[in-house]
């Protein structure tokens, strides 16, 4: 049991390796205590190395969030370790790259179980513990592809989608009720990651995030600051909102784009071997930490992003601007 109430308690679910990796990091360098969940024991190894390097304090617990009752029995754990759990973040995902026509039941049922049904898993185990109290917030890493979905991850943004309209049902339901148990959402642009390097492929050449790209240190200073600000929902880059907002008000327009682009824009040149090791049913048995393959390529800020999450202070200080010209008009008029 912690004796320091100063110190978050956070669950990240698909904490080993990509951008829960990133964000464990990140809530390590605050001095959190961090119960990280995922399926492969080499990268929750790492992880919980670098953790304890950065200042902060990790449980790992093996867990394949499809089964609700391994999850549930990591928050027992967690709460059992270092108490109350403060900030719950559900991340853990897995996808399919391929056309419908050659995707099989199982693998839409595999996806959906963990991209979709893990999410729901993670917020029951942590509402469970924070309604009675009161107090306490839920995480859903989301993506531009919650909103607008795209060719060849049919399974994943589906999934997405689940995870937006679930997420939204209950956060009507926490208003109703008076509950201070806040949840929002995270949306995400194409990132740098490791699971392009172990997704599961029917494609030709290497998978790729749709670019342009960002680095997961990005994508987790913004799911932190989201923890701690009352935001609905937080986009992330501008490829994300340009993708929300098109959705909007031209979807047709985007059904022919996507046709044209989506396709070689998932791909890179290189060719992949079709039996190559995938993460879909059991996890590659390996720790490859938080970056992918395109560190060349990706993008370590976002502008789009420091103006969110400043946007009160630009406010007034383009209030304030509008204030100074139009006082500099009338002198000049009166100078005339």
């Amino acid at each position: 049991m912690r004796k320091n109430r100063q110190r978050e308690v956070v669950v990240i679910t698909g904490a080993s390796a990509g951008i829960g990796r990133a964000t464990a990091r990140a809530f390590a360098q605050r001095g959190a205590y961090l119960g990280l969940l995922a399926r492969g024991q080499e990268g929750l190894s790492g992880a919980q190395q670098e953790i304890e390097m950065l200042g902060g304090k990790a449980l790992i617990i093996p867990t394949d969030v499809a089964d609700h009752q391994q999850v549930e029995a990591a928050a027992v754990q967690i709460e059992k370790e270092f108490g109350p759990i403060d900030i719950w973040i559900n991340n853990a995902m897995v996808s399919v790259l391929s056309p419908i026509k050659d995707m099989t039941a199982e693998e839409f049922r595999r996806v959906t179980e963990v991209t979709y049904l893990g999410f729901v898993h993670g917020t029951l185990s942590a509402l469970r513990r924070m309604i009675p109290r009161n107090r306490g917030v839920i995480l859903q890493v989301g993506s531009a592809l919650s909103y607008r979905a795209i060719p060849l991850q049919s399974a994943y943004c589906a999934a997405k989608h689940a995870v937006k309209g679930f997420t939204e049902s209950l956060r009507s339901e926490l208003i109703h009720d008076e509950s201070r148990v806040r949840v929002t959402m995270v949306h995400l642009p194409g990132v740098n990651t490791t699971q392009f390097g172990w997704i599961k492929s029917r494609l030709p050449y290497h998978p790729q995030p749709v670019p342009p790209i960002y680095q997961p240190e990005v994508m987790a200073k913004g799911i932190v600051w989201a923890a701690f600000h009352n935001r609905r929902e937080l986009w992330i880059g501008i490829p994300t909102v340009k993708t929300i907002v098109g959705e909007k008000f031209i979807p047709g327009l985007l059904d022919h784009y996507l046709a044209d682009v989506a396709y070689s824009g998932q791909q890179t040149t290189i060719p992949i071997e079709p039996d190559r090791p995938n993460n879909l049913w059991t996890p590659v048995a390996e720790d490859r930490g938080a970056h992918g393959l395109f560190d060349q390529q990706a993008r370590s800020m976002s502008v789009q992003l420091w103006a969110s999450m400043n946007r009160g202070m630009l406010a007034v200080a383009g209030f304030g601007l509008l204030l100074s010209l139009a006082y500099a008009g009338k002198r000049k008029k009166r100078v005339k």
